[in-house]
């Protein structure tokens, strides 16, 4: 943000199993509207404690006797490559105790009421599958009679439509679709069998989403919870050019270790992507609190206890950020569209601070050092003559003006530590989508370079 522009304008900072805790009834607080702003005027004190949070009650999926344990599922949260480690920390941190990393995700395992837990309030995870079925498959015969084996009927039948997908890694099968086409016979085949009726494909939005992941040996079958990805909260219509997928944002913060409680510039903020998860996150607003889930469409589905969940969460959004967070653009559309999606997240304009501004007039809000986190522009988006003079004449602000702050880059240019004249303390490989990117992390020392 331009110096003059922030002395006007800036505005006061208001397959392993995870064991489960011991289960109580919930809260059951005031319910807050879906769009309710979540942050608000400063009517109370900043500094106060959110209200601690109330153990998950124990699901009701089925009637069991008195004191029966809850059935425990094996699950699986893909995520963007790079995030698996501070996937497992978040999944750690929100009580699944044995989540630990896999290939592109985390495994852990959870009650039903833990799956439904996992997808309200995890940031990073794309999707929370759970694991079905899994077995030796030498030929596609086999994995229909893999499908065929596996009790849909719990969870879904004729009266909600289906789609399966499957994905391979080293798999001797010679085709996917036909294996797709395999599982998704031998799911229809058995409810077939046993209701006279099968599900009809809808592969846009179906009821009931099946993945299927296949290796060298053996297939495993998974029921996807989720519906569309995690990533889409719900409030993000406009994108902008080069957007980062808001998982993958919420996952640049955990990885650079931001504390939730100190100021964040994204001086290249674009849509605003990045800032709209900070706020979210130091409100602890939960990420899936205003979208909904395909776990709501299976047979079964418990809604109060769903609701119930819901509630408990919502009493725990602070009312007001204890923090000062701004986003600076070149561009006014995309400063147009990060309000507008902060808007639709349900920030009020007190929450993020947003200002059209060259990122070589950036400066601190105030004099508490913070974090800068941003996805800058490079590769196509910049010739070459721009390319040099922008980073040379940001580096000269970042001197200048940030001194003690730490700057965090993800950029698929691997020299562009090089460019700042900057020597990174951090290369965390991540990736954007496709794109091999490292998210650079620099402590920034007043009036010097470090090479």
């Amino acid at each position: 943000m331009a110096r003059a522009a922030l002395e006007g304008g800036k505005q006061p900072a208001a397959a392993d199993e995870p064991r489960q805790a011991p289960d109580a009834p919930p809260r059951k607080p005031r319910p807050r509207r879906d769009d309710e702003p979540v942050a608000r005027p400063r009517e109370r004190h900043a500094g106060r404690p959110a209200p601690a949070p109330a153990p998950a009650a124990e699901p009701r999926a089925e009637r069991r006797p008195r004191g029966a344990q809850a059935e425990v599922f094996a699950m699986f949260a893909p995520c963007p490559q790079g995030l698996e480690h501070a996937l497992v920390d978040e999944l750690h941190a929100l009580g699944y105790d044995d989540a630990h990393p896999g290939r592109a995700g985390a495994h852990f395992t959870a009650d039903w009421n833990g799956m439904m837990r996992a997808n309200l309030e995890s940031r990073l995870a794309t999707r929370v599958l759970v694991r079905v079925a899994h077995g030796t498959v030498r030929d596609e015969d086999e994995l229909l009679e893999l499908a065929r084996a596996t009790p849909w009927e719990r969870w879904f039948g004729a009266e909600q439509t289906l789609r399966v997908d499957t994905s391979a890694v080293r798999s001797p099968m010679k085709s996917l679709q036909f294996c797709n086409l395999r599982v998704k016979d031998g799911i229809c085949d058995r409810l077939r069998e046993l209701e006279g009726e099968r599900p009809n494909i809808d592969t846009v939005r179906p009821d009931a989403r099946v993945h299927a992941f296949l290796d060298e040996t053996s297939a495993t079958l998974y029921l996807d919870t989720s519906g569309e990805s995690l990533f889409k909260r719900g409030w993000r219509l406009d994108k902008g050019e080069a957007p980062l997928r808001e998982n993958l944002a919420a996952g640049l913060l955990a990885l650079s270790g931001w504390p939730a409680d100190v100021p964040l510039i994204d001086p290249f903020c674009g849509s605003g992507t990045i800032l709209i998860e900070a706020a979210l996150k130091g409100l602890r607003v939960p990420p899936g609190i205003s979208r909904p889930f395909a776990f709501e469409r299976l047979r079964g589905h418990q809604d109060r206890r769903w609701r119930d969940l819901k509630d408990d969460a919502r009493a725990r959004i602070l009312p007001e950020l204890p923090m000062q967070l701004a986003g600076a653009d070149i561009d006014p559309r995309a400063i147009d569209a990060a309000r507008d999606n902060a808007h639709r997240a349900g920030l009020t304009e007190d929450a993020v601070y947003f200002e059209v501004a060259d990122a070589r007039d950036t400066c601190p809000l105030d004099e508490r050092a913070g974090w800068l986190v941003t996805n800058p522009p490079y590769g196509e988006r910049l010739d070459l003559e721009e390319d040099r003079q922008l980073w040379t004449e940001w580096a000269s602000t970042l001197k200048r003006e940030f001194g003690g702050w730490q700057l965090h880059v993800i950029t698929s240019d691997m020299e562009f530590p090089r460019k700042l004249r900057l020597d990174p303390f951090r290369r965390t490989p991540v990736y954007n989508g496709a794109l091999a990117c490292r998210l650079f992390g620099f402590q920034l020392v007043k009036g010097s370079f470090r090479r």
